[in-house]
């Protein structure tokens, strides 16, 4: 049966580079019970991103960032306060902001292509055909394609990555936000994800939040580094990094923003246990 004015759409709308979103977080507290009672996470944080910005945060264990990143991405509420994105509030999970974790989670009885295929199967209106071309494009970007049949198991760490990574972008969201996704890797493979990551903002245009706890790393992917205090987490202090991309995460410029934000974190941990 034919449904009237149904829209079926395609490879190439899907590939299409859309507009970015913009974030509005607005005066968001979060509490957690605990053993020892109530913990204040969030303290009226307030944070606006604008559309395709690189935002870095960057605190100690426990400083309320994975938290903001899920309140951002639906998964939890926050006490009080609102988030927008592009005008309209977040309450729940949506497909214009996707997660990608320091874990790849991915499915281990799916091999790689299968992995990037699973999230389009639930967009409305693809053809089967249409789905593969958007999957196979995402391997290609992340450089994967020789390896789209390769079994989950049979990766490294950073490949596995590539794939969460595929994965995420294959939807094709307004958000990205990144949990500590290369915290575990090795330092040569972290090092080509990070000229990676940089080529892919460019060529995708996404809004990206990134949590870290490694400074060098927030300061060679982020137009700006937010600095969070620990218990509870508040934005202390902002830094503008003004390199021209793709950024080496070696430079000698870059390492002069590293060192001035390790010494405003050492400062706010000597004022925490002051």
């Amino acid at each position: 049966m034919h449904l009237a004015g149904r829209h079926r759409s395609s490879a190439t709308e899907e590939l299409q580079v859309i507009a970015p979103s913009k974030l509005a977080i607005e005066e968001v507290s979060k509490s957690f019970q605990s053993a020892s009672g109530t913990v204040l996470a969030l303290d009226r944080v307030s944070l606006n991103v604008a559309e395709g910005e690189f935002v870095c945060l960057v605190g100690a264990s426990g400083c309320g960032k994975s938290t903001l990143l899920n309140i951002i991405a639906g998964l939890e509420k926050p006490d009080s306060g609102t988030v927008l994105a592009d005008g309209k509030p977040v309450t729940a999970p949506g497909r214009d902001r996707l997660v990608m974790f320091q874990e790849s989670a991915l499915f281990p009885w799916l091999n790689v292509f299968g992995n990037v295929l699973f999230p389009l199967k639930l967009k409305p209106n693809l053809t089967n055909k249409d789905r593969h071309d958007v999957a196979k494009y995402y391997l290609e970007l992340v450089g994967l394609t020789r390896f789209e049949r390769a079994n989950i198991h049979e990766l490294s760490g950073g490949m596995k990555q590539r794939v969460s990574l595929a994965r995420a972008l294959a939807p094709n969201p307004r958000v990205l936000l990144m949990d500590e996704p290369f915290a575990a890797l090795d330092a040569l493979t972290r090092e080509q994800l990070y000229g990676d990551i940089q080529e892919i903002w460019k060529a995708r245009r996404k809004t990206i939040v990134f949590v870290t706890h490694n400074v060098r790393e927030a300061a060679c992917l982020g137009d700006r580094v937010l600095i969070f205090s620990p218990h509870p987490g508040r934005i202390q202090e902002e830094f503008a990094v003004k390199l021209p991309r793709p950024r080496d995460i070696n430079s000698v410029d870059l390492a002069g923003y590293a060192t001035r934000i390790t010494k405003a974190l050492k400062s706010l941990g000597k004022t925490a246990t002051g």
